[in-house]
Protein backbone atom coordinates (compact mmCIF):
# COMPACT_ATOMS: atom_id res chain seq x y z
CA UNK A 1 0.00 0.00 0.00
CA UNK A 2 1.52 3.31 -1.14
CA UNK A 3 1.56 6.36 0.66
CA UNK A 4 -0.58 8.61 -1.72
CA UNK A 5 -3.51 5.35 -1.15
CA UNK A 6 -2.86 5.82 2.86
CA UNK A 7 -3.35 9.13 2.73
CA UNK A 8 -6.19 9.09 0.46
CA UNK A 9 -7.91 6.70 2.82
CA UNK A 10 -7.05 8.35 6.08
CA UNK A 11 -8.83 11.46 4.51
CA UNK A 12 -12.02 9.51 3.49
CA UNK A 13 -12.38 7.91 6.98
CA UNK A 14 -12.04 11.25 8.65
CA UNK A 15 -14.75 12.38 6.32
CA UNK A 16 -16.55 9.29 7.51
CA UNK A 17 -16.63 9.97 10.84
CA UNK A 18 -18.01 13.34 10.49
CA UNK A 19 -20.88 11.92 8.17
CA UNK A 20 -21.36 9.72 10.99
CA UNK A 21 -21.67 12.06 13.76
CA UNK A 22 -24.22 14.04 11.73
CA UNK A 23 -26.00 10.91 10.66
CA UNK A 24 -26.84 9.81 14.30
CA UNK A 25 -28.17 13.80 14.79
CA UNK A 26 -30.48 13.62 11.30
CA UNK A 27 -31.30 10.23 10.61
CA UNK A 28 -32.02 10.22 14.49
CA UNK A 29 -34.05 12.78 14.08
CA UNK A 30 -36.00 11.76 10.05
CA UNK A 31 -36.49 8.58 12.14
CA UNK A 32 -39.34 9.82 14.05
CA UNK A 33 -40.35 13.25 11.81
CA UNK A 34 -42.75 11.52 9.93
CA UNK A 35 -44.77 10.33 13.22
CA UNK A 36 -43.91 13.41 14.81
CA UNK A 37 -45.59 15.77 12.41
CA UNK A 38 -48.98 13.37 12.78
CA UNK A 39 -48.91 13.78 16.19
CA UNK A 40 -48.86 18.09 14.90
CA UNK A 41 -51.70 17.45 13.64
CA UNK A 42 -50.12 16.68 9.76
CA UNK A 43 -52.03 14.43 7.20
CA UNK A 44 -50.01 12.39 4.65
CA UNK A 45 -50.19 14.60 2.54
CA UNK A 46 -48.78 17.23 3.78
CA UNK A 47 -45.87 15.12 5.73
CA UNK A 48 -45.46 13.54 1.84
CA UNK A 49 -45.41 17.20 0.72
CA UNK A 50 -42.88 18.78 3.86
CA UNK A 51 -40.45 15.64 3.28
CA UNK A 52 -40.69 16.00 -0.80
CA UNK A 53 -40.20 19.80 -0.55
CA UNK A 54 -37.27 19.40 1.67
CA UNK A 55 -35.53 17.25 -0.61
CA UNK A 56 -36.39 19.55 -2.90
CA UNK A 57 -34.74 21.98 -1.75
CA UNK A 58 -31.86 20.13 -0.39
CA UNK A 59 -30.67 18.71 -3.77
CA UNK A 60 -32.91 21.34 -6.16
CA UNK A 61 -30.21 23.86 -4.98
CA UNK A 62 -27.27 22.17 -5.06
CA UNK A 63 -26.42 23.17 -8.57
CA UNK A 64 -26.00 26.59 -7.24
CA UNK A 65 -24.05 25.64 -4.51
CA UNK A 66 -21.73 22.86 -6.41
CA UNK A 67 -21.30 25.81 -9.22
CA UNK A 68 -20.48 28.19 -6.86
CA UNK A 69 -17.85 26.38 -4.79
CA UNK A 70 -16.10 25.04 -8.75
CA UNK A 71 -15.85 29.02 -9.29
CA UNK A 72 -14.58 30.14 -5.73
CA UNK A 73 -12.69 27.23 -5.38
CA UNK A 74 -13.33 27.70 -1.14
CA UNK A 75 -14.81 24.07 -0.87
CA UNK A 76 -14.34 24.20 2.63
CA UNK A 77 -16.24 26.85 3.39
CA UNK A 78 -18.94 25.38 1.98
CA UNK A 79 -18.80 22.18 4.08
CA UNK A 80 -18.37 23.98 6.93
CA UNK A 81 -21.10 26.43 6.72
CA UNK A 82 -23.16 23.60 5.49
CA UNK A 83 -22.89 20.99 8.33
CA UNK A 84 -23.52 24.31 10.91
CA UNK A 85 -27.03 24.91 9.37
CA UNK A 86 -27.84 21.08 8.59
CA UNK A 87 -26.82 20.05 11.98
CA UNK A 88 -28.20 23.13 14.79
CA UNK A 89 -31.80 22.84 12.94
CA UNK A 90 -32.28 19.41 14.46
CA UNK A 91 -32.30 20.40 18.32
CA UNK A 92 -34.47 23.25 17.64
CA UNK A 93 -37.23 20.67 16.70
CA UNK A 94 -37.35 19.41 20.83
CA UNK A 95 -39.05 23.22 20.97
CA UNK A 96 -42.01 23.34 18.30
CA UNK A 97 -45.44 22.93 19.24
CA UNK A 98 -46.95 23.10 15.55
CA UNK A 99 -46.13 21.44 12.08
CA UNK A 100 -46.30 24.47 10.24
CA UNK A 101 -42.51 25.10 12.37
CA UNK A 102 -41.56 22.01 12.23
CA UNK A 103 -41.67 22.15 8.31
CA UNK A 104 -39.89 25.04 8.15
CA UNK A 105 -36.65 23.60 10.57
CA UNK A 106 -36.96 20.04 8.67
CA UNK A 107 -36.68 22.22 5.20
CA UNK A 108 -33.88 24.13 6.65
CA UNK A 109 -32.06 21.35 7.70
CA UNK A 110 -32.03 19.96 4.36
CA UNK A 111 -31.11 23.40 2.92
CA UNK A 112 -27.76 22.96 5.02
CA UNK A 113 -27.45 19.63 3.00
CA UNK A 114 -27.64 21.43 0.22
CA UNK A 115 -24.67 23.90 0.98
CA UNK A 116 -22.10 21.44 1.68
CA UNK A 117 -23.34 18.00 -0.31
CA UNK A 118 -21.73 19.33 -3.29
CA UNK A 119 -18.02 20.70 -2.31
CA UNK A 120 -18.20 17.47 -0.20
CA UNK A 121 -18.55 15.17 -2.78
CA UNK A 122 -15.99 17.17 -4.94
CA UNK A 123 -13.25 16.66 -2.66
CA UNK A 124 -13.72 13.31 -1.64
CA UNK A 125 -13.90 12.70 -5.50
CA UNK A 126 -10.02 13.77 -5.41
CA UNK A 127 -9.17 11.21 -2.57
CA UNK A 128 -11.67 8.50 -4.41
CA UNK A 129 -9.58 8.80 -7.82
CA UNK A 130 -6.56 7.12 -5.85
CA UNK A 131 -8.57 4.50 -3.75
CA UNK A 132 -11.37 3.53 -6.93
CA UNK A 133 -14.40 5.77 -7.01
CA UNK A 134 -16.81 2.67 -5.98
CA UNK A 135 -14.56 1.57 -3.24
CA UNK A 136 -14.00 5.56 -1.99
CA UNK A 137 -17.46 6.55 -1.88
CA UNK A 138 -18.83 3.02 -0.48
CA UNK A 139 -16.15 3.32 2.19
CA UNK A 140 -17.56 6.78 3.21
CA UNK A 141 -21.09 5.64 3.02
CA UNK A 142 -20.57 2.55 5.65
CA UNK A 143 -19.48 4.78 7.80
CA UNK A 144 -21.85 7.17 7.46
CA UNK A 145 -24.77 4.78 8.13
CA UNK A 146 -22.89 3.40 11.33
CA UNK A 147 -24.47 7.12 12.16
CA UNK A 148 -27.02 6.47 10.62
CA UNK A 149 -27.93 3.43 12.63
CA UNK A 150 -27.19 4.71 16.17
CA UNK A 151 -29.04 7.67 15.80
CA UNK A 152 -32.70 6.10 15.22
CA UNK A 153 -31.44 3.72 18.07
CA UNK A 154 -30.73 6.51 20.27
CA UNK A 155 -34.33 7.65 19.88
CA UNK A 156 -35.64 4.14 20.17
CA UNK A 157 -34.25 4.00 24.08
CA UNK A 158 -35.12 7.38 24.76
CA UNK A 159 -38.91 6.22 23.99
CA UNK A 160 -38.55 2.65 25.45
CA UNK A 161 -37.48 4.71 28.84
CA UNK A 162 -40.53 6.76 28.44
CA UNK A 163 -38.83 10.24 27.05
CA UNK A 164 -41.20 11.74 24.11
CA UNK A 165 -40.12 13.47 20.71
CA UNK A 166 -38.96 16.45 22.48
CA UNK A 167 -36.68 15.20 24.51
CA UNK A 168 -35.37 13.10 21.90
CA UNK A 169 -34.60 15.76 19.90
CA UNK A 170 -32.61 17.98 22.14
CA UNK A 171 -30.36 15.09 23.09
CA UNK A 172 -29.49 14.97 19.72
CA UNK A 173 -27.56 18.24 20.17
CA UNK A 174 -24.53 16.06 21.34
CA UNK A 175 -23.64 13.94 18.45
CA UNK A 176 -24.11 17.79 16.54
CA UNK A 177 -21.59 19.33 18.68
CA UNK A 178 -19.11 16.18 18.04
CA UNK A 179 -19.55 16.37 14.26
CA UNK A 180 -18.69 20.10 14.09
CA UNK A 181 -15.93 19.24 16.44
CA UNK A 182 -14.35 16.64 14.43
CA UNK A 183 -15.11 18.79 11.02
CA UNK A 184 -12.71 21.28 12.27
CA UNK A 185 -9.69 18.97 12.73
CA UNK A 186 -9.91 17.62 9.22
CA UNK A 187 -9.68 20.93 7.97
CA UNK A 188 -6.87 21.32 10.22
CA UNK A 189 -5.24 18.18 9.05
CA UNK A 190 -6.48 18.15 5.29
CA UNK A 191 -6.15 21.77 3.93
CA UNK A 192 -5.90 20.88 0.36
CA UNK A 193 -7.70 17.76 -0.61
CA UNK A 194 -6.85 18.25 -3.98
CA UNK A 195 -3.90 16.87 -3.39
CA UNK A 196 -5.17 13.27 -4.01
CA UNK A 197 -6.24 13.58 -7.42
CA UNK A 198 -5.18 11.54 -10.06
CA UNK A 199 -4.98 13.21 -13.60
CA UNK A 200 -4.74 10.06 -15.28
CA UNK A 201 -8.26 10.88 -16.80
CA UNK A 202 -9.44 14.30 -18.25
CA UNK A 203 -12.96 13.11 -17.71
CA UNK A 204 -15.97 14.22 -19.94
CA UNK A 205 -18.17 17.49 -20.28
CA UNK A 206 -21.62 17.09 -18.56
CA UNK A 207 -23.34 18.42 -21.26
CA UNK A 208 -22.00 16.81 -24.14
CA UNK A 209 -22.46 13.33 -22.35
CA UNK A 210 -25.40 11.26 -24.00
CA UNK A 211 -24.54 8.69 -21.55
CA UNK A 212 -24.62 11.46 -18.54
CA UNK A 213 -28.49 12.47 -19.75
CA UNK A 214 -29.87 9.12 -19.92
CA UNK A 215 -28.53 8.52 -17.09
CA UNK A 216 -29.92 11.89 -15.33
CA UNK A 217 -33.09 10.59 -16.77
CA UNK A 218 -33.08 7.01 -15.11
CA UNK A 219 -32.06 8.43 -11.73
CA UNK A 220 -35.07 10.43 -11.84
CA UNK A 221 -37.37 8.01 -11.89
CA UNK A 222 -35.46 6.01 -9.07
CA UNK A 223 -36.11 9.00 -7.09
CA UNK A 224 -39.94 8.92 -8.24
CA UNK A 225 -40.55 5.94 -7.29
CA UNK A 226 -38.08 5.90 -3.80
CA UNK A 227 -40.78 7.15 -1.39
CA UNK A 228 -38.90 8.88 1.92
CA UNK A 229 -38.92 6.81 5.03
CA UNK A 230 -41.42 9.57 6.81
CA UNK A 231 -43.94 8.23 4.40
CA UNK A 232 -43.18 4.82 5.29
CA UNK A 233 -42.82 5.82 9.48
CA UNK A 234 -46.16 7.74 9.12
CA UNK A 235 -47.78 4.41 7.23
CA UNK A 236 -46.79 2.47 10.17
CA UNK A 237 -48.05 4.69 12.71
CA UNK A 238 -51.44 5.29 11.28
CA UNK A 239 -52.00 1.70 10.67
CA UNK A 240 -50.44 1.16 14.10
CA UNK A 241 -48.55 -1.41 12.23
CA UNK A 242 -45.93 -1.23 14.63
CA UNK A 243 -45.44 1.41 17.66
CA UNK A 244 -43.69 4.62 18.58
CA UNK A 245 -40.62 3.13 20.38
CA UNK A 246 -40.29 0.40 17.07
CA UNK A 247 -40.42 2.61 14.19
CA UNK A 248 -36.87 4.45 14.70
CA UNK A 249 -35.67 0.63 15.32
CA UNK A 250 -36.90 -0.06 11.63
CA UNK A 251 -35.15 2.56 10.49
CA UNK A 252 -31.75 1.65 12.24
CA UNK A 253 -31.74 -1.65 10.52
CA UNK A 254 -32.57 -0.51 7.31
CA UNK A 255 -29.52 2.33 7.67
CA UNK A 256 -27.73 -0.77 8.72
CA UNK A 257 -28.08 -2.59 5.28
CA UNK A 258 -27.94 0.60 3.57
CA UNK A 259 -24.50 0.57 5.12
CA UNK A 260 -23.52 -2.85 3.84
CA UNK A 261 -25.22 -2.87 0.45
CA UNK A 262 -23.52 0.38 0.03
CA UNK A 263 -19.71 -0.75 0.49
CA UNK A 264 -20.51 -3.96 -1.58
CA UNK A 265 -22.05 -2.50 -4.64
CA UNK A 266 -19.47 0.36 -4.19
CA UNK A 267 -17.02 -2.51 -5.25
CA UNK A 268 -19.21 -4.32 -7.48
CA UNK A 269 -19.41 -0.93 -8.88
CA UNK A 270 -15.76 -0.71 -9.96
CA UNK A 271 -15.95 -4.11 -11.45
CA UNK A 272 -19.24 -3.97 -13.38
CA UNK A 273 -19.55 -0.19 -13.49
CA UNK A 274 -23.22 1.51 -13.67
CA UNK A 275 -24.32 -2.64 -14.65
CA UNK A 276 -25.06 -3.11 -11.01
CA UNK A 277 -27.72 -0.31 -11.23
CA UNK A 278 -29.97 -2.73 -13.24
CA UNK A 279 -29.66 -5.46 -10.50
CA UNK A 280 -30.69 -2.07 -8.18
CA UNK A 281 -33.27 -0.90 -9.84
CA UNK A 282 -34.99 -4.98 -9.63
CA UNK A 283 -34.15 -5.38 -6.32
CA UNK A 284 -35.48 -2.02 -5.28
CA UNK A 285 -38.63 -1.85 -6.91
CA UNK A 286 -39.93 -5.03 -4.32
CA UNK A 287 -39.76 -2.48 -1.22
CA UNK A 288 -43.59 -0.67 -1.60
CA UNK A 289 -45.74 -3.33 -2.44
CA UNK A 290 -44.04 -5.64 0.94
CA UNK A 291 -44.14 -1.98 2.92
CA UNK A 292 -47.50 -0.79 2.52
CA UNK A 293 -49.45 -3.94 1.11
CA UNK A 294 -48.44 -6.37 3.73
CA UNK A 295 -48.30 -7.45 7.36
CA UNK A 296 -45.82 -6.91 10.13
CA UNK A 297 -43.33 -9.39 8.65
CA UNK A 298 -43.37 -8.40 4.55
CA UNK A 299 -42.96 -4.52 6.42
CA UNK A 300 -39.71 -5.67 7.62
CA UNK A 301 -38.62 -7.05 4.04
CA UNK A 302 -39.53 -3.97 2.69
CA UNK A 303 -37.77 -1.66 5.09
CA UNK A 304 -34.57 -3.77 4.23
CA UNK A 305 -35.07 -3.59 0.75
CA UNK A 306 -35.66 0.35 1.02
CA UNK A 307 -31.87 0.19 3.04
CA UNK A 308 -30.93 -1.81 0.15
CA UNK A 309 -31.96 1.43 -2.71
CA UNK A 310 -30.45 3.79 0.12
CA UNK A 311 -26.77 2.37 -0.16
CA UNK A 312 -26.92 2.11 -3.99
CA UNK A 313 -28.25 6.03 -3.96
CA UNK A 314 -25.67 6.77 -1.50
CA UNK A 315 -22.89 4.97 -3.49
CA UNK A 316 -22.96 3.85 -6.76
CA UNK A 317 -24.72 7.31 -8.11
CA UNK A 318 -22.36 9.25 -6.75
CA UNK A 319 -19.73 6.86 -7.89
CA UNK A 320 -20.53 7.05 -11.23
CA UNK A 321 -20.37 11.17 -11.54
CA UNK A 322 -17.10 11.10 -10.74
CA UNK A 323 -16.07 8.62 -13.45
CA UNK A 324 -18.06 10.48 -16.28
CA UNK A 325 -16.70 14.20 -15.09
CA UNK A 326 -13.79 16.14 -15.10
CA UNK A 327 -12.29 17.06 -11.82
CA UNK A 328 -12.60 21.27 -12.12
CA UNK A 329 -16.29 20.48 -13.32
CA UNK A 330 -17.17 18.13 -10.82
CA UNK A 331 -18.95 20.44 -7.61
CA UNK A 332 -21.35 21.98 -10.47
CA UNK A 333 -21.91 18.08 -11.69
CA UNK A 334 -22.99 16.49 -8.66
CA UNK A 335 -24.74 19.73 -8.13
CA UNK A 336 -26.70 18.60 -11.68
CA UNK A 337 -26.83 15.45 -10.57
CA UNK A 338 -28.29 15.79 -6.84
CA UNK A 339 -31.31 19.00 -8.16
CA UNK A 340 -32.70 16.72 -10.67
CA UNK A 341 -32.62 13.76 -8.11
CA UNK A 342 -34.30 16.00 -5.86
CA UNK A 343 -36.86 17.73 -7.53
CA UNK A 344 -37.65 14.13 -9.26
CA UNK A 345 -38.08 12.76 -5.09
CA UNK A 346 -40.19 15.87 -4.45
CA UNK A 347 -42.92 15.43 -6.96
CA UNK A 348 -42.58 11.45 -6.20
CA UNK A 349 -42.56 12.30 -2.69
CA UNK A 350 -45.88 14.68 -2.78
CA UNK A 351 -47.72 12.38 -5.28
CA UNK A 352 -47.00 8.97 -2.98
CA UNK A 353 -48.62 11.04 -0.10
CA UNK A 354 -51.06 12.19 -2.00
CA UNK A 355 -51.85 8.53 -3.35
CA UNK A 356 -51.87 7.15 -0.20
CA UNK A 357 -54.75 8.92 1.28
CA UNK A 358 -57.07 8.40 -2.11
CA UNK A 359 -55.96 4.35 -2.25
CA UNK A 360 -52.71 2.85 -0.97
CA UNK A 361 -52.34 0.52 -3.85
CA UNK A 362 -52.75 2.62 -6.48
CA UNK A 363 -49.71 4.69 -4.78
CA UNK A 364 -47.75 1.26 -4.25
CA UNK A 365 -48.69 1.23 -7.93
CA UNK A 366 -46.99 4.53 -9.34
CA UNK A 367 -43.73 3.86 -7.04
CA UNK A 368 -43.23 0.36 -8.57
CA UNK A 369 -43.97 1.67 -12.10
CA UNK A 370 -41.64 4.71 -11.68
CA UNK A 371 -39.00 2.24 -10.45
CA UNK A 372 -39.12 0.04 -13.33
CA UNK A 373 -39.50 3.05 -16.14
CA UNK A 374 -35.77 3.40 -14.70
CA UNK A 375 -34.57 0.50 -16.62
CA UNK A 376 -34.71 1.31 -20.37
CA UNK A 377 -32.97 4.95 -19.54
CA UNK A 378 -29.99 2.63 -17.68
CA UNK A 379 -29.29 -0.01 -20.15
CA UNK A 380 -28.98 2.47 -22.61
CA UNK A 381 -26.37 5.27 -20.39
CA UNK A 382 -24.72 1.77 -19.68
CA UNK A 383 -24.62 0.95 -23.56
CA UNK A 384 -23.68 4.11 -25.05
CA UNK A 385 -20.77 4.63 -22.14
CA UNK A 386 -19.02 1.13 -23.16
Amino acid sequence: MNDPYKKAIRFIIFFGLVSLFTDVTYEGARSITGPFLETLGASAAIVGFVVGFGELVGYGLRFFTGWLADRTRRYWLFIILGYGVNLLAVPLLALVGNWEIAAVLMITERLGKAIRTPARDAVLSQATAVTGHGKGFGLHEALDQIGAVVGPVIISVIFFRGGNYSLGFAVLLIPAIISLTVLGLARKTYPNPHQFQDEQKSGQEVYDSRSFVFYLIGIAFIAIGFADFPLLAYHFKHTQLLADQWIPLAYALAMGIDAAAGLGLGILFDRWKRGILIIGVLITATFAPLTFLGGQTTAVIGVLIWGIGMGMIESVLRASVATLISSEKRGRAYGLFNGIFGFAWFAGSAAAGYLYDINIGIMVAFLVIAELLALPFLWRALTIKQ
